[in-house]
């Protein structure tokens, strides 16, 4: 029997008894699968994006200065994450998850096709595909994956660690073929590899999307017909006039890629102030979900310091890399990109060490609270780290050993691995009822700010010493996590049932 995207199925999972894939069901493999592909492209364009800004235009790279391609890299960053908020309501609303992603991944590999193609416009036009295919494909795979079980299915947990290993997975093999390609033929090589690589994640999921639950053609949560056709039109010509503002903009001069850059962070400092306001406000909100909701801001805070250092290990940290670092190990050249791929080996490798610890410890392993805040103290070390291997020294002529970047990474993924899965799961306790399923929303906007933070703040490197660069940030994110620890005693009596 055919199966095509317009049957109408139940949206249960499938049967208990699909074990197909490592005792998991066989849908969980489909989406591994696609997350590993769409990771690998993404991060593996993301390793080289910012090296490309920055070379000689003689080498085929953008002549950017240090500064401004981190800049860049970063509003590149806060775009993604805005539009994944808006992602998660077209599945819901008008698309349905399976079209959703399958569109989005279309959108991406159509965007990794054209920064392929060596001009410049092309580059910028890439850049905008991808942003908004990776908006509407993140958010909803990883709810495809919850369908896949049945609410008191005991495999979910084993299931998500899975689909997160998958993800780790393409984040450490995209730098690796990507960066060497850039580094041996050209920049436009590595991102057609990244094209390639999505290309595979597409054909395996049309390939398995009989295994996928709730895979119809309707929305789960549409809109009335009319109320449909009205959002449609005013996404459509929202989308046409905004195009045609922004060139007529371009065109007069006015916008520049800094005002566009400083455009973003606006909008991503704007958009999660009217969220929380939103939420506090509203009448649908009790006031006991409404005191859960102030420790949440704090934990927002939290993911937002660490991930202004995170995002900065594809920026600063390739661009420290690539002009002070040495590229060899015991003998063994390699690209400077491949520092990037050290992030995802350690979060493949240390992700099951912390989950069999918390799980051996039980009750007695810390409050969700303290995990984010000791994420948030290593993303800090991690920074604080560098600080001794470029002291001392000035201009491009010295190379630190390449342990140091390495260990700075080790933290790095180390405090990852911490706040992600206790801040995920924290997102979905804190939530009000009312806001259940825009609660993700909130989490990518905490990504977004912290991109259009790092959007402002990357321009000084290259501008002061890397000592007080890395140093001054560093320093700061400790001390954010320090005043964490300090707040656990309310955290705790604020944040319950969450432990």
């Amino acid at each position: 029997m055919s199966h095509t995207a317009h049957d109408t199925e139940p949206t249960q999972p499938p049967p208990g008894d699909d074990h197909a894939f490592f005792g998991q069901p066989r849908g969980l493999m489909t989406l591994s699968g696609l997350e590993v592909w769409e990771r690998f492209s993404f991060l593996g364009m993301q390793a080289i994006l910012v090296l490309f800004f920055a070379d000689k235009v003689s080498n085929g790279g953008m002549g950017m200065d240090p500064g401004t391609a981190a800049s860049v890299s970063a509003a590149y960053g806060t775009l993604v994450y805005l539009v994944s908020v808006a992602g998660g309501w077209l599945a819901d609303r008008i698309l349905g998850s399976y079209r959703a992603v399958l569109y989005g991944g279309i959108l991406i590999a159509c965007g990794h096709y054209s920064m392929a193609v060596p001009t410049d416009a092309m580059t910028w036009v890439g850049l905008g595909l991808i942003s908004a295919g990776t908006g509407l494909l993140k958010p909803n795979v990883a709810s495809m994956v919850g369908k896949l079980y049945r609410t008191e299915d005991e495999r979910r947990d084993a299931g998500f660690a899975l689909y997160y290993m998958g993800i780790n997975i393409g984040a450490f093999a995209g730098p690796l073929i990507t960066g060497w390609l850039g580094e041996h033929a050209s920049w436009h090589w590595g991102f057609s590899a990244a094209a390639i690589g999505m290309t595979f994640g597409l054909i395996q999921y049309v390939a398995g999307r009989r295994h996928l639950a709730g895979r119809k053609h309707a929305a789960e949560f549409a809109l009335a017909p009319a109320a449909m056709r009205r959002a449609i039109g005013l996404i459509v010509g929202g989308a046409v006039a905004v195009a045609v503002v922004a060139t007529a903009l371009v065109l007069a001069g006015w916008l520049t890629m800094d005002r566009f850059v400083d455009v973003l962070t606006v909008v991503s400092v704007i958009a999660p102030v009217v969220y929380f306001v939103v939420m506090f406000r509203s009448p649908r909100v009790s006031a006991e979900e409404r005191g859960r909701l102030r420790p949440y801001v704090v934990l927002f805070l939290g993911s937002v310091v660490f991930n202004f250092i995170l995002f900065q290990a594809y920026s600063t940290m390739m661009l420290l890399a690539s002009t002070n670092a040495r590229t060899e190990i015991l003998g063994f050249h390699f690209p400077a990109s491949w520092y990037a791929s050290a992030l995802g080996a350690f979060e493949v490798a240390l992700a099951p060490v912390v989950a069999a610890v918390w799980a051996r410890m039980g009750t007695r392993q810390p409050h969700a609270s303290n995990k984010i805040a000791f994420g948030v103290i290593l993303g800090g070390l991690s920074f604080l780290l560098m600080v001794i291997p470029t002291s001392g020294h000035s201009g491009d002529t010295y190379r630190m050993a390449a342990w140091w970047i390495v260990g700075s990474y080790l933290l790095l993924g180390l405090g990852d691995i911490l706040l992600e899965t206790s801040g995920m799961s924290a997102t979905t306790k804190l939530a009000p009822k009312a806001f259940a399923s825009q609660t993700m929303a909130l989490w990518f906007l905490s990504l977004a700010l912290a991109n259009g933070i790092q959007a402002q703040i990357v321009k000084l490197y290259g501008e002061v010493s890397n000592p007080a660069y890395f140093g001054v940030n560093g320093a700061i994110a400790v001390a954010a996590g320090v005043a964490m620890i300090a707040a656990a005693p309310w955290l705790k009596r604020t944040m319950h049932p969450v432990h």
